[in-house]
């Protein structure tokens, strides 16, 4: 896999792993973590937890598609992209407004995004 196809999925992931962390067992947030938040080998995690690469190539991957499963349900991060970009539209729009307007509403449609 090219590296930057690479990176597009380890921040998929790491963006999804953000909205659905709370949902995963313990094992699976664990594995995660380790693999895309602290860049271990899998045979590093191996090692650590005393079992093959196989067992914790199959965990991340089984973990990976919980994520997705719960984003194709739930479609938080989705929703959460679709804020931020009208907040920019937003923003544009109101740029020629009052600074006062413009800082009021910008915290406002911040609330609005962080309520995730």
């Amino acid at each position: 896999m090219p590296e930057d196809q690479v990176l597009e999925k380890t921040n998929r992931i790491n963006a999804l792993f953000d909205f659905y962390e709370p949902l995963l067992t313990e094992k699976q947030r664990t594995f995660l973590r380790l693999y895309f938040h602290d860049d271990y080998s899998l045979g590093e995690i191996a090692e650590n937890f005393d079992i093959s690469r196989q067992a914790v190539y199959e965990h991340i991957k089984r973990a990976e598609l919980v994520l997705h499963d719960y984003e194709d349900k739930l479609g938080l991060q989705q929703k959460h992209e679709s804020r931020i970009r009208l907040r920019e539209e937003l923003t544009l729009a109101l740029a020629g407004s009052a600074p006062e307007l413009l800082a009021r509403t910008g915290a406002l449609l911040d609330q609005l995004i962080d309520l995730d």
